[in-house]
């Protein structure tokens, strides 16, 4: 589990909002922005705490100034030491990536805290992350689970998929396969990969759910159509080897092309195994597909950073 933790850690932090496809802005437009960031200059300077985090997501977007995450840094220390949770949480996150500010994850564990203990999910998340793997604070996975279902309650998804796992691993909590299958499935019908594709082996293994390869198969395809790897390398051997699902070479060839372009020579020595009862006319038509169907990338574990 540390491994896929420290990637959920590190590999799907973002600052700020997310920032908009650059424009051309017509004259009136730019004195428009010019004035709105003047007066967000001004409120920030009398110490409204909203604004000046406004004005470090400005600065750490690129919104109408240049990108400068020291300026963004700056603002964001002095809303989060005002006790804004939004500031608090992207300073922690400049402090885990060294942007704008050192790189210090006990700095980081202490801004995600103080955003943590007024509730914000999101900063839940990630001081479970780094209780679990012991970045910058002890490692304690009982307190990691307390932070994930914090967190979880308040329907974050990647929080409900990291409860799964402890119960899963009985890592935190005791094991539990049946409240594990509980979570990843909330988690999963929110759309997050990882989730979706846990849930898929929870029905292909039949734990903590009646064994189901059918529904197995739903989960992997759902998490495979947004580019998870593990789940379109399952789907295309369950194609291939007619596991439940009807046997389809093309299928099966097209979803393991595409897990081999992530996780390797493995993958792809298995998808030419597959070529073997293929036509070429087939194998054609599944590498199409292949090229037609990469889905847009996934970060390290799926999840699309959620502002609640």
């Amino acid at each position: 589990m540390r491994a896929a933790t420290i990637a959920a850690l590190y590999g799907c932090l973002t600052l700020g909002a997310a920032a908009a496809l650059p424009q051309e802005s017509t004259p009136g437009q730019q004195d428009s922005q010019s004035a709105e960031l003047q007066q967000l200059h001004q409120a920030a300077e009398r110490g409204d705490a909203d604004a000046r985090f406004r004005l470090g997501v400005t600065y750490a977007d690129g919104e109408g100034v240049p990108q400068d995450p020291a300026e963004a840094g700056k603002w964001f220390r002095l809303a989060a030491e005002q006790g804004h949770a939004d500031a608090q949480y992207d300073l922690g996150v400049m402090c885990i990536i060294g942007e704008g500010v050192p790189q210090d994850d006990a700095e980081a564990a202490k801004w995600f805290r103080l955003a943590a203990e007024q509730g914000l999910a999101r900063a839940q998340l990630r001081l479970g992350l780094m209780s679990a793997i012991g970045a910058g604070i002890p490692q304690d996975h009982a307190e990691a689970g307390k932070w994930f279902r914090l967190a979880a309650e308040q329907g974050h998804a990647g929080a409900q998929h990291s409860l799964g796992l402890m119960y899963h691993k009985g890592e935190g909590a005791p094991q539990d396969h049946v409240e594990a299958a509980k979570w990843f499935r909330l988690s999963a019908e929110q759309g997050y990969a990882p989730a979706q594709h846990n849930l898929g082996l929870t029905y292909a293994n039949g734990q903590g759910v009646p064994q189901d390869h059918a529904e197995a198969a739903k989960w992997y395809s759902l998490a495979a159509e947004q580019g998870h790897a593990g789940s379109q390398n399952n789907l295309g051997l369950m194609y291939a080897s007619g596991q439940r699902v009807p046997r389809d070479y093309v299928k099966a060839h097209m979803w393991l092309s595409l897990a081999a372009a992530k996780l390797g020579e493995s993958v792809a020595t298995i998808r030419d195994s597959v070529a073997l009862w293929m036509t070429p006319e087939a194998i054609r038509e599944a590498q199409r597909l292949a090229r037609e169907s990469r889905p847009q990338a996934t970060s390290a574990n799926g999840e699309a950073e959620q502002r609640q």
